[in-house]
């Protein structure tokens, strides 16, 4: 099975409310770059070209390339698929659980450009020839997925697994009870003692059973019977920078500039899992009042939303040597970034016995924290084939080992402990992008783009050192430029992302040797991603 620690999603992130991950810095640290249709269709290959409005925030110094003042608008169509089942524990292939194949799509309409730039015209030969100033919007990371998976599963549940947690962490019935538990416990396991999940048993105040597990003369506990279990996941949001730029033409030899940028985060992720009995005279449940009630469904749910702000610099530089050659490179200050968050967990429980049924809601959690995005730095080399066309290839490193956490107050050590797991498990993330663009009529150009990035995560059991793609881009678009102001660009991109695995909720039936039990794995599902982007650039020259 390829279980990694960061596949056990609604075990782990819940358990305390939410507490800030590695993995939630590198979510708000990484770029996809988006920006105008052209720039897309040419993989964002622009470092060493300029020009385009989609360009500045990769090199603040393309806004001095065009020679005239501009306005663009850039509305887009984002497609994302997610197909997901379970995988297999044994060798020869039998299913015990999540078994159906399901895909679940989600479309989204956005607005990944929106900008101009004010060029001066010095009137000098020499020197500084041209000024520009400009305001551009662009998109550098969406965050679109909608993923469902639905199977049977007749050995482990996820309020077993809940129960288990609870014995093993020691935690008492009486704590998870009280009126104040939230101020003081989990919140995970007080959603579930509090909404019927899981009780005590046995007499014992820290001995804890699941609602779908059944407690047999033997004293053994185990899963009533079989369960239809539904995960679902749904994750929206973005992030767009507002670049406030200045550049300058000197000689049409250098073209150098500087962005002030300020990055918006907008992020929400819901998930929820179901469990409900095929039969529900399988999941006996006798009360001590002496009253026997059988378990019927259960609903888990978490939300998430943070909002963010962050600042910094940019600089960069195109140098034209001339015989068609361009050169390119920039570079970016770490982002500081203050991150608003909230948070909230639900659960309910329904027996055949309605009256009682039971469903908990804790307080919503609200926090503030600051991040620190790394350095990123990038270089680019064009060569342009006369008025046919050009082409262009970028390069851009970030080490994400540099990732920082701050708290807000004066407590200086509070994410020591996430800071230290960044450096050990995190390192620098390497980014290669090419673009074409043919130009058959001086009106239309034909583009094509390819972009590829390496993982950011150290693999500490791979036999080389080289670091694994963690996603790949492959896009084409058309151009049309009138004679007069107008022009107008399209491109399609798709994302090659890397497949997924996840466990809604971990092992936790053992043998006597403390070996996992072959016969009662936790749910295992793979989730085969795919994105596509359509967008429409239109602009007019002034």
């Amino acid at each position: 099975m390829k279980k990694t620690v960061i596949s056990l999603l609604l075990g782990l992130s819940a358990a305390f409310g939410y507490a800030q991950t590695a993995y939630d810095a590198l979510l708000f640290s990484e770029n996809d770059y988006e920006g105008t249709a052209r720039s897309v269709a040419m993989g964002n290959a622009f470092t060493a070209l300029g020009g385009d409005l989609g360009s500045i925030g990769i090199n603040p110094a393309g806004s001095a390339v065009a020679g005239y003042s501009q306005f663009t608008l850039t509305p887009s169509l984002t497609f994302s698929t997610s197909t997901t089942q379970g995988v297999s524990p044994y060798s020869d292939g039998y299913l015990p659980y999540f078994e159906k194949q399901m895909k679940s799509r989600m479309t989204d309409l956005n607005m990944p450009n929106i900008g101009f730039t004010i060029n001066y015209d010095t009137h000098r030969k020499t020197g500084i020839k041209n000024v520009v100033f400009g305001f551009v919007v662009n998109k550098t990371a969406g965050w679109n997925e909608d993923v469902y998976a639905r199977g049977t599963n007749s050995t482990t549940s996820f309020m077993g697994a809940m129960a288990y947690e609870a014995t093993i962490d020691g935690l008492t019935g009486t704590d998870l009870g009280a009126g104040s538990a939230y101020d003081f416990m989990p919140w995970k396991p007080v959603v579930g003692y509090q909404s019927g999940m899981i009780s005590t048993f046995g007499g014992y105040d820290d001995q804890f059973v699941g609602a779908s597990e059944v407690i047999y003369d033997t004293g053994e506990v185990a899963l009533g019977g079989p369960l239809d279990q539904t995960y679902g996941r749904r994750v929206d949001g973005g992030k767009n920078d507002y670049l406030i730029n200045v550049g300058m033409n000197i000689s049409d030899f250098v073209y150098i500039g500087a962005n002030l940028g300020i990055s918006s985060i907008s992020y929400t992720y819901d998930e929820y899992f179901k469990e409900t009995a095929m039969d529900p005279g399988d999941f006996e449940i006798a009360l001590a009042n002496g009253e026997t009630i059988y378990f019927n469904e259960m609903l888990y749910k978490y939300s998430y939303a943070a909002s963010g702000t962050g600042y910094y610099g940019k600089f960069g530089i195109i140098v034209t040597p001339g015989g068609g050659f361009r050169i390119g490179a920039a570079i970016q200050t770490p982002v500081i970034n203050t991150i608003a968050e909230e948070w909230q967990q639900a659960g309910e429980t329904s027996y055949t016995g309605r009256s009682y049924d039971a469903s908990a809601s804790s307080p919503y959690g609200r926090g503030s924290y600051r991040m620190v995005s790394p350095f990123r730095a990038n270089l680019g080399l064009a060569y342009a084939l006369g008025q046919l066309g050009v082409i262009s290839a970028d390069y851009e490193v970030c080490d994400y080992s540099q990732m920082r956490y701050r708290t807000t107050d004066y407590d200086r050590d509070y994410f020591e402990g996430v800071n230290e797991e960044i450096r050990e498990n995190f390192r620098a993330s390497h980014m290669f992008r090419l673009g074409l663009e043919v130009k058959p009529l001086a009106e239309l150009a034909v583009r094509a783009g390819y972009g590829l990035a390496t993982s950011p995560e150290k693999c500490f059991e791979c036999s080389s050192d080289i670091p694994s793609v963690r996603n790949q881009n492959l896009s084409f678009g058309l151009g049309y430029s009138s004679k007069k102001s107008f022009f107008a660009d399209f491109a399609v991109r798709k994302s090659f992302l890397q497949d997924e695995y996840f466990m809604p909720y971990g092992d936790y039936m053992f043998n006597a040797d403390g070996s996992i039990n072959e016969n009662a794995y936790a749910p295992e599902i793979l989730n085969e991603r795919s994105l596509w982007k359509v967008m429409l650039t239109l602009g007019w020259r002034f």
